[in-house]
């Protein structure tokens, strides 16, 4: 009987792929091409995973915006470029595609495609075609909490507990940020050397946020950044993360990028 009910089961997969789910994924395709109302993409930074947005996305939602988390693998940017660019062609219209942290420089490479009509940067690198995330911080001291960051056996980037709460987000509650740190993501060293290809804010409108009592990312570097791909700015007094500690303001400014991009589709 076993058997039986695994042929049965290998066939209908079978009959699935070759007509089924063709048939079935033609209307996703053409919807996805021909626009609709902009969806939000977000991006996380390192350290950290999708549930970094929860307190963001449900603000999100509640407007009636499609949100869709990534979850990167933070080994390499071309892999975590590839992750973003496949949530984004999975979107059914137009993205805002929204970056924190090291996931600015994700959105800056991936952000390329067509899809994309709106960038926002939330204490996020940007950096410019061919250039390193590393190649940013230079010229500024190195911030509190990268300098106490720890690599393992495999070169793997973390930081320790202490580190988050007192320099990744010292304005949340203990209890918050005991459990950050145990779902934190490591990143692989070496991703921040890689360079990206191109810069997607050269051709989108963008916004950004500057935490202004950040201890990752310097805020003069922060507000260099913005100046320089002409975002629209909004400073915020909070540590890395204000989409955990601000999240109405955070929402704010991703609607307001949500607003303008369905405006400029018409």
């Amino acid at each position: 009987m076993l058997n039986r009910n695994a042929i049965i089961l290998a066939s209908a997969i079978a009959a699935l792929s070759t007509s089924g789910l063709a048939a079935a994924a033609g209307p996703a395709i053409a919807a996805a091409r021909s626009g609709g109302d902009p969806s939000v993409v977000i991006v996380h930074g390192a350290f950290a995973d999708g549930s970094d947005w929860a307190r963001v996305i449900p603000l999100l939602q509640a407007k009636g915006i499609k949100v869709q988390a990534v979850q990167n693998s933070l080994t390499s940017l071309r892999d975590d470029v590839a992750t973003t660019r496949r949530a984004i062609d999975n979107q059914p219209g137009n993205v805002v595609l929204v970056g924190h942290s090291w996931g600015g420089t994700v959105i800056t490479e991936a952000g390329q495609s067509d899809k994309v009509s709106a960038l926002v940067y939330v204490a996020a690198f940007a950096p410019d075609a061919g250039q390193s995330t590393e190649e940013l911080g230079k010229g500024y001291p190195t911030p509190p909490g990268i300098a106490k960051l720890v690599a393992d056996a495999e070169g793997y980037l973390s930081l320790p507990a202490a580190a988050i709460a007192s320099d990744f987000a010292q304005d949340l509650p203990p209890a918050r940020t005991r459990v950050m740190a145990a779902t934190q993501g490591p990143i692989q060293a070496k991703a921040f050397g890689e360079t990206t290809t191109g810069a997607a804010w050269k051709g989108r409108p963008s916004w950004y946020i500057v935490s202004e009592k950040d201890r990752m990312i310097q805020p003069e570097l922060q507000r260099a950044m913005a100046t320089r791909i002409k975002a629209r700015i909004t400073s915020l007094p909070t540590s890395h993360v204000p989409q955990q500690s601000r999240p109405e303001d955070v929402a704010k400014v991703i609607l307001e990028a949500v607003r303008t991009a369905r405006a400029a589709r018409g």
